[in-house]
């Protein structure tokens, strides 16, 4: 995993988290077996099927089952799979974990107000804006204002639905090039 973040010269993965970059594979390994062994939240590592490397990791956090409500977080990409179907698949793939194996009502994304990509991300992906709670955080030293974002439950069915007719292999072309977007499809669910 610290290899596939490498490519990422510029430091533009970490911009807008809490944590990184490390320094190499021992502290990022360091850092995911804190998590891991704090109990707070799951972590995950998003593997490559093609390819079998991972490009990523995610996290589900904010859980509360009382309430029915979950959160995803600590999302990063590899820059070679930001905005590629392994990770669309991966974002559908722990949304589908969440409303229909573990029956949460709500499913909610969280961002720096500023990071114009998970913006778009979870627009896309088919959350919905729902605001932003001024000065709610400070990272490595800076204010975080923080956009919030959500899928409901009444909502996942349409979401599901575009999401399978994204990923169908029919809606590809020869060189893997998608014939419709997953944004047209996930605002068309929203609109119904």
């Amino acid at each position: 995993m610290y290899a596939a973040y490498a490519t990422d010269r510029e430091g533009r993965l970490w911009t807008y988290l809490p944590w990184g970059p490390c320094s190499g594979p021992e502290e990022l390994c360091t850092r995911i077996d804190a998590v891991r062994a704090s109990g707070v939240r799951p972590e995950y590592a998003l593997i490559d099927l093609a390819s079998g490397k991972p490009f990523g990791q995610a996290s589900y956090l904010n859980i509360d089952p009382p309430a029915g409500s979950i959160e995803v977080g600590g999302i990063v990409y590899a820059p070679a799979f930001q905005r590629g179907i392994a990770a669309s698949e991966a974002m559908y793939l722990m949304m589908r974990h969440v409303f229909d194996e573990l029956g949460y009502r709500r499913y909610a994304w969280q961002c720096n107000s500023l990071n114009a990509g998970s913006r778009a991300a979870a627009i896309r992906l088919g959350f919905t804006f729902e605001g932003v709670w001024r000065q709610a955080n400070v990272h490595k030293g800076r204010n975080r204002d923080t956009a919030w974002f959500s899928i409901l439950d009444s909502e996942w069915p349409a979401i599901k639905n575009a999401f399978d007719h994204w990923l169908a292999p029919e809606n590809f072309d020869a060189e893997g090039r998608q014939l419709t977007r997953l944004s047209e499809l996930t605002a068309a669910a929203q609109s119904s």
